[in-house]
């Protein structure tokens, strides 16, 4: 049986045939290890909270049908919104699908010729999926089944692995296509999966071993923002856990292309120590000192990705871009992340 979907790691069907795609493996774990609360204003960010959110995750059909349907349960949780579904004909947006909380139908027509159909989940929210059909309203194609009229594509291109924090889940894009990892992936033509976990990303041991474990041309590490603002690791501890994160990463990818890239501007946080004393440059150079122990990783400045004057114009907090400015940081980084 054709799987139809791609960009997770683990794939939970509950009784009642809810489907949650992880994107990080939660069998054996205790799911309450990574739990971190370390923003007092902002408790409760949970690693696996994160890893249960589908950024990423799609599905790909050739079909002539005249409409999809999918039938979805949405949770807040621990977000501020509920991101949207996108559907793509051909590879261009052809409807951006509003989720509300609670389980629901979306119902998109289709042009009815043979045309690709790529079905993006929200990059925000808890998101389970139950059905998808083409041309059968009401008749369970099944989560991973083929329908009748449709024809599931497998994923394309070589793969890049993306992982960083709520930068890289991109939850305020304005839809999971345009998060920056997606349309990095779809201009240069690559099998995406992002591993952006907002509030979460600390070089926590369970991504460095996915990353190992899994196939890749292109591994890219935004590191540096959350460790700033959750004041996680000191001067001399944080060169050394990069170094460290890095190396069990190589164990599987001794000659894949390796690029740390670290925090962009943050011009209202630049130059104020955190909890541990350390200030963003301080940050900067740490992450960029234990990444330089592997002589093959590229190192690319944050800074050079957006200048500050375009941070102040295009972020939607202090911290966070809005979704122009995603789409800005996807058009930078198509040019600066290659395969060589």
């Amino acid at each position: 049986m054709s799987d139809l979907w791609t960009g997770y790691q683990h794939r939970e069907v509950d009784a009642d045939g809810w489907t949650t795609f992880w994107r990080l493996d939660p069998r054996g774990r205790d799911l309450q290890v990574s739990d971190w609360t370390g923003y007092p204003d902002r408790a409760g960010h949970r690693l696996w909270e994160r890893a249960a959110t589908p950024a990423g995750v799609r599905g790909a059909w050739r079909t002539s049908a005249t409409s999809v349907e999918l039938e979805l349960r949405a949770t807040m949780g621990i977000y501020t919104r509920i991101a949207p579904v996108d559907v793509l004909v051909d590879g261009e947006l052809h409807q951006r699908c509003t989720v509300r909380e609670g389980e629901q139908r979306l119902v998109v027509d289709l042009p009815g010729k043979p045309v690709e159909v790529e079905i993006w989940l929200p990059q925000a929210g808890r998101i389970a999926l139950r059905e998808v059909s083409f041309d059968r309203p009401g008749r369970s194609g099944g989560v991973g089944n083929e329908s009748a009229t449709a024809e599931p594509l497998a994923p394309t291109g070589p793969r890049w692995i993306s992982y960083g924090s709520s930068i890289t889940q991109a939850g305020g894009a304005y839809g999971p296509s345009e998060t920056w990892p997606a349309l990095v992936a779809r201009k240069n033509g690559w099998d995406g999966v992002n591993l952006g976990f907002a509030g979460e990303c600390h070089l926590d041991p369970i991504a460095a071993r996915t990353i190992r474990h899994l196939p890749a041309r292109l591994i890219s590490l935004c590191l540096g923002i959350n460790i700033y603002g959750g004041a996680t690791y000191s001067g001399r501890t944080l060169p050394g856990q990069v170094e460290s994160f890095i190396a069990t990463i190589r164990d599987g990818h001794p000659q894949t292309p390796l690029v740390v890239i670290t925090p962009l501007p943050a011009p209202d946080r630049e130059g104020k120590p955190n909890a541990v004393g350390l200030t963003l440059d301080d940050i900067r150079a740490c992450v960029e000192f234990g990444a330089r122990t592997d002589p093959g990783v590229r190192v690319i400045d944050g800074r050079t990705i957006l200048s500050s004057d375009e941070a102040r114009a295009l972020y939607a907090d202090e911290v966070h871009p809005g979704p122009d400015g995603y789409r800005l940081i996807g058009a930078r980084l198509a040019e600066l992340l290659t395969l060589d």
